[in-house]
């Protein structure tokens, strides 16, 4: 039973019978393994979800239940920045690669620790 307004619980099938009414069908996702969100700069991940599905006339809703992880996101180094931060600083390419990690992406910062000017 739900709990309902004074006291009084909601049948199940009653309440779906109303939700069918309304044009609202409701279902789970068998079998989900896995369920990402990612944004700009980080990633939330649930291994253990229960995706349940709310169909209102067309209209998806998705209600995710489960233990999130959150993981930063490293920033895509490209060998450009490489090449760049690698004759600037006088460094092999490897040494550039690894200062552009530490700073996050950050040229002018790379080339000032790798010239030791930081």
């Amino acid at each position: 039973m739900f709990p309902g307004i004074g006291g009084k619980g909601i049948n199940p099938r009653q309440l779906e019978r109303q939700m069918k009414a309304m044009g609202i069908d409701m279902y789970e996702i068998e079998n989900v393994k896995q369920v990402i969100i990612r944004t700009a700069d980080k990633e939330i991940v649930f291994n253990d979800a229960h995706v349940t599905v709310i169909d209102a006339r067309g209209q998806k809703m998705y209600q995710l239940i489960g233990t999130p992880e959150e993981k930063a996101l490293e920033k895509e180094i490209s060998d450009s920045d490489v090449e760049l931060v690698s004759q600037q600083a006088n460094v092999p390419k490897d040494l550039a690669r690894q200062a552009l990690k530490e700073t996050k992406g950050d040229l002018a910062e790379a080339i000032l620790k790798l010239s030791g000017g930081k």
